[in-house]
């Protein structure tokens, strides 16, 4: 599903990246760990094509990434990549159901079948009772199920998270952990996660530790 080569990244005269080789099999759950600033955030934003690299590439699925244009890259990522991060960037002003429905309509889908689309998904994730509710009314829990969702809504193939816990209690941490594995399951779809959290590490299919911008 992802294949990473000789991927070097640097900010000024930070070497962040220095040459990492990676391969994520499909329909696994695959979880990034090590000391921070150790270049996790970096490769995951990487791979989601959020910035390029220096040297290297990333294919996804046989597509080699930064061969593609700018246009491309954007359309690529808004259909075959899911993003959730440590805070959840939900719009404020809009419904959980409008702010899972929002990339489904930059993708093209009419209105009416974004939201349906997204109802599933709550309803799935048993928010069916928040639809209506915006981020300020919902749990931190909630809030990162939204999240979830909104990052499902197009089907991608590649789900990314970035300390995706981070923000959450114990309970919503294990919570959110087991239903990535759930959604694996049901979807097929394939994880990679950015955490400190060693329960979901162990959980994981395959731990990838990285140190000083290498995988040991």
């Amino acid at each position: 599903m992802v294949v990473v080569e000789s991927l070097q990244k640097s900010y000024g005269t930070l070497k962040v990246l220095k040459g990492i080789n990676l391969e994520i099999a499909d329909s696994s759950v695959v979880t990034i760990v090590g000391a921070s600033g150790a270049g996790k955030s970096t490769l995951l934003h990487l791979i989601g094509t959020l910035d390029r690299p220096d040297e290297g590439r990333v294919l996804i699925d046989n597509t080699d990434l930064y061969k593609l244009s700018d246009k491309e890259l954007a359309e690529f990522r808004n259909r075959n990549i899911g993003f959730v991060f440590q805070f959840h960037h939900l719009l404020p002003e809009f419904t959980a159901v409008e702010n899972v429905a929002l990339p489904a309509m930059i993708a093209g889908q009419s209105k009416e079948a974004a939201l349906k689309r997204a109802t599933e998904l709550l309803d799935y994730l048993k928010l069916s009772d928040r639809l209506t509710h915006k981020p300020s009314q919902l749990s931190g829990g909630e809030q990162q199920r939204v999240a979830v969702a909104r990052a499902l809504v197009n089907n991608p193939k590649l789900i990314l998270a970035d300390e995706p816990s981070g923000n959450l209690d114990t309970e919503n941490a294990r919570k959110l952990h087991q239903l990535f594995f759930d959604l694996r399951d049901r979807f097929g779809q394939t994880f990679v996660v950015v955490t400190h959290n060693t329960e979901l590490a162990q959980m994981a299919d395959r731990t990838v530790t990285i140190k000083d911008g290498t995988i040991v």
